[in-house]
């Protein structure tokens, strides 16, 4: 169940986000096999439920009623109810009537096909919640869940990198990406591959503050002893694997993806110095080597400039090009505002909202808030925001509570990554990517498992140096 579960995660961002049907469809088909696999061998005594599985039950409890809340939207209610549950989408649904004919039932979604395919997805997001909580229950497992995923991303930026620099036309699962303005890797929209990157940096630099030493040189010699141990260590390669990681991240030349991902490293590099009762003074000085490095050397060298004059160059143009279906989707909001036009529903409901100056078309709200709760209502948008901010809190916890090396680089990654992907959801839609909305469940159940995993769950390999 472990390996599978991370196969299935290293595959996820390759055929373009998972963000086509057949994509998307293989990685639910998946996901459900695993999940029922796991619950056979819970049957048979087979498998025990972990710690933080048990302990994150508020969190799965919430996206037990967020899943319910979905499957209402696509079951079939009495017209009446939905009239007076949702009007607008029974004013809708009634435009398709046949003269003199009153229909009988409605659904509270605009067009049931789309929720219920969102249903499907937001399930195979729970279930890979709950499926890292459950299988990823020994701190070797938590170390190469991170490692893998990290190292993977690495292989992405290399290609993503390599393409850009060759200036190459490639036509990638049936779609044909130009890789040559900015590196996009495996995605078709250079935006989500910063978003995927962002994720897994913040997961790489949870790792080099696990692997942190608290020694001291109180002489020349035993600094540069020290030294030349961290170059020959694996925490070197780690550190070379994390450039690369920022080189492919700056030639996305996503505004947004390295606002984020610099914002959320600040950001999250105060809470983690404040909170800490055991953060070292290499901590500091690792997150500000993080910045500068990576900032004025890495990325000098491969594309800050451009991102630097792209940032310069915005105008009020661009701006009102990311924010229109945005804005323009307050109306829809209004119309419903409890229940939304239903899950997955944007493309099929926004066309009626759209102005006549804006011509192009718009399947999502490039902007996260704005989709949910057009989709959602305002009972979606509460319970989603309630299990993020949850989960932070257990994140905080963790870096507050936890002596752990490994669980405060761990809840580190999460804190950040969780942070990074919701300043970018603001103006782009990284969590209707499918690949982007796994890892992010991925963070989030790493937040649980950091605060509660037992120090002594060493599992068979004994610990994570063994694990290395």
């Amino acid at each position: 169940m472990y390996w599978g579960l991370l196969c299935l995660l290293v595959w996820a961002p390759i055929p373009l986000g998972s963000n086509r049907g057949w994509a998307w469809s293989l990685l639910e088909v998946v996901t459900f096999l695993l999940l029922g696999g796991w619950f056979l061998l819970w049957a048979l005594g087979r498998a025990q439920v972990s710690t933080p599985l048990q302990r994150a039950w508020p969190a799965l409890a919430i996206l037990g009623v967020w899943l319910l809340y979905q499957a209402l939207h696509v079951m079939a209610l009495p017209a009446a109810w939905v009239s007076a549950l949702s009007p607008e989408s029974a004013r809708v649904q009634s435009l398709t009537d046949v003269i003199g004919i009153t229909r009988e039932s409605m659904t509270l979604s605009v067009d049931r096909n789309a929720s219920l395919a969102a249903f499907l997805k937001g399930s195979m997001y729970a279930a890979i919640f709950f499926l890292v909580l459950a299988v990823v229950n020994t701190r070797p497992r938590v170390m190469i869940l991170a490692r893998v995923l990290v190292y993977a991303a690495v292989l992405h930026s290399l290609y993503a990198i390599l393409l850009h620099l060759a200036n190459v036309d490639e036509d990638h699962f049936g779609t044909v990406i130009n890789h040559g303005p900015s590196a996009s890797g495996t995605y078709k929209n250079r935006n989500h591959f910063a978003g995927y990157l962002e994720m897994m940096l913040a997961l790489g630099i949870g790792l080099l503050i696990a692997g942190l030493s608290d020694r001291s040189a109180d002489t020349w010699k035993r600094f540069l002893r020290h030294l030349i141990e961290w170059i020959l260590s694996p925490k070197m390669v780690l550190r070379l694997a994390l450039c690369i990681l920022v080189i492919a991240l700056t030639t996305t030349h996503s505004r947004m993806g390295n606002t984020a991902f610099f914002s959320s490293l600040l950001v999250a590099g105060i809470v983690g110095i404040v909170l800490s009762r055991h953060a070292t003074r290499n901590t500091v000085v690792l997150l500000v080597s993080l910045i500068v490095i990576d900032l004025l050397i890495v990325g000098s060298w491969f594309g800050v400039e451009k991102l630097a004059q792209r940032l310069e160059a915005t105008t009020v143009a661009d701006v009102a090009e990311r924010e229109d279906p945005s804005i323009n989707a307050l109306p829809l909001i209004k119309d419903y505002p409890v229940f939304g036009s239903g899950p997955g529903t944007f493309y099929v409901a926004f066309p009626a909202y759209r102005p006549e100056r804006i011509r192009a078309f718009f399947d999502h709200a490039h902007n996260d808030y704005a989709q949910f709760t057009a989709e959602s209502g305002f009972i979606g948008i509460a319970l989603l925001g309630s299990l993020v901010l949850l989960t932070l809190s257990a994140a905080l916890k963790a870096q507050w509570a936890r002596r752990d090396p490994l669980m405060r680089g761990i809840s580190f990654a999460s804190i950040m990554g969780i942070i990074a992907i919701l300043i970018h959801s603001s103006v782009d839609f990284n969590l209707q990517i499918p690949a982007n909305a796994m890892l992010f469940m991925v963070l989030m159940a790493l937040a649980w498992i950091a605060r509660d995993l037992d120090d002594r769950a060493a599992g068979p390999a004994g610990n994570e140096e063994n694990a290395s």
